[in-house]
């Protein structure tokens, strides 16, 4: 009897006795000879649990983690930050595991409320007056922006700066290649800012997309694009750092119409690049394009506070081209993992975490320029700064990873037509004054022995 499967021989032969079969070969007749797998299946020798959870143990101990042995100054979207004991406790309890639609309000108020709660708070970090439940992650959130964008104006072309995480770019130029849609670049300048040369751009445009503080770490100047699409009747789309809008302004104060951010940062772990949390806030006049759920506050026939998803059928989903989007769910549970977080943070805890990672960061710049051949291309940062190196950044994140620390993410940037190297790095709250000197120590050594 073939070992995966889970019966004895006794309890086979009794279920073919009271079938009143004499094999398994008379129970399988009716499947075509020509679709029956003639051999046996090519399977190793069992073995039990326990061997098996040494064997994927030994799998799993192959990969640098970031507890140790690796130490994380990388950012670009994904952060290593303190995730409170009571994010386990909480969002692991089974009626929030286990919730996965809730299209029967009467039996998830618990899941809608939680929702209902995280929209409140998203709102609140973005400044703009409506956020979704959330959708799958910063990548996507960007490709519905535009799709919101492109449905608004009814044009079709994007611009979209060099200063937005180029995951998200990949993602939207994926999508714009089966909906029709054109996306030009924005040039960053040599301090890493976007520029708008107006003369030489397109005006029929539907959206500018630019980041705050972009993928560099730079601080946009978001008023400048907030008047250039106000002359050409563009949306201006905001791809936002979440932890920074404790000490910036937020989007929807500088003029955003809509604004889109990875949520992992709010207590989300980096679990190799996900599950993931996509935020997304728009102003109220675009309240009917928002893609995914909605969740929204009511009372029931007893004059009791209740929550129901609203403004949205489900048969949206399968419209197609008719849909405003063809998202069908999001991240709730992420979503929920953000709003104990958030929750228990409260406003003070979110700003003093804030200052903590620029504080860090500040201090691991003024270290790193102070080794020879470094220098900040930054004009300004606020937890993330981009440094030129003399010698290869892929050598150096290679070399750093086998004395123990994650050094960064390598950027790229056009200067005069020639592609330089960037080392973008951070340093979280979670990051102690020793981490961050020894990263200092080793990394001159790392670059002295390459010179």
């Amino acid at each position: 009897m073939p070992s995966f499967i889970p019966h004895s021989e006794a309890e086979t032969k009794k279920m073919l006795d009271d079938l009143e079969l004499d094999s398994l070969d008379q129970l399988f007749h009716l499947i075509d000879s020509d679709l029956r797998l003639k051999r046996e299946l090519n399977l190793p020798a069992g073995v039990s649990e326990f061997e098996v959870l040494d064997t994927m143990s030994a799998f799993a101990q192959r990969n640098l983690n970031l507890s140790k042995p690796l130490v994380s100054f990388a950012g670009g979207g994904a952060y290593d930050h303190e995730i409170p004991s009571v994010l386990k406790t909480l969002g692991f309890r089974s009626e929030f595991v286990t919730a996965y639609t809730p299209y029967q309000p009467e039996v998830a108020q618990g899941v809608l409320q939680a929702l209902f709660e995280f929209q409140t708070l998203i709102s609140r970090v973005s400044g703009l007056e409506i956020s979704n439940a959330s959708l799958y992650d910063g990548a996507s959130a960007l490709v519905e922006a535009i799709n919101l964008a492109c449905a608004a104006t009814e044009r079709s072309t994007i611009l979209v700066s060099d200063g937005v995480n180029p995951r998200y770019v990949e993602t939207a130029r994926t999508f714009a290649e089966g909906t029709g849609l054109t996306l030009n670049r924005l040039l960053l300048s040599p301090d890493l800012e976007t520029q708008i040369r107006e003369e030489s751009l397109p005006q029929d445009v539907a959206a500018v997309v630019v980041g705050y503080p972009n993928y560099f770490g730079v601080i946009e100047n978001l008023s400048l694009f907030r008047e250039y699409c106000d002359r050409i009747g563009a949306l201006l789309i905001v791809a936002y750092d979440p932890v920074a809008m404790a000490l910036l302004k937020s989007p929807g104060e500088l003029g955003a119409d809509v604004a889109v951010a990875e949520g992992q940062p709010f207590g989300v772990p980096l679990s190799f690049g996900g599950p993931y949390l996509g935020l997304f806030s728009t102003s109220k006049r675009f309240t009917r394009l928002i893609p995914g759920r909605l969740v929204g506050e009511t009372v029931d026939l007893e004059g009791k506070t209740a929550y129901v998803t609203t403004l949205r059928t489900r048969e949206q989903d399968i419209r197609r081209e008719k849909a405003t989007s063809n998202v069908c769910t999001n991240q709730t549970l992420m979503a929920i993992w953000a709003t104990i977080y958030l929750s228990w943070l409260g406003k003070v805890g979110f700003v003093n975490t804030a200052h903590r990672c620029y504080d860090n960061t500040r201090y691991l710049v003024d270290k790193l320029t102070s080794i020879k051949g470094v220098s900040l291309r930054n004009r300004t940062y606020l937890r993330e700064a981009s440094l030129e190196l003399p010698v290869s950044v892929d050598y150096v994140i290679e070399e750093m990873a086998t004395r123990g620390f994650l050094a960064g993410v390598k950027g790229e940037i056009e200067v005069s037509g020639e592609t330089r190297e960037l080392l973008i790095v951070t340093a979280t709250e979670k990051r102690s004054k020793g981490e961050m000197d020894r990263f200092v120590d080793l990394l001159t050594e790392v670059i002295e022995s390459a010179r």
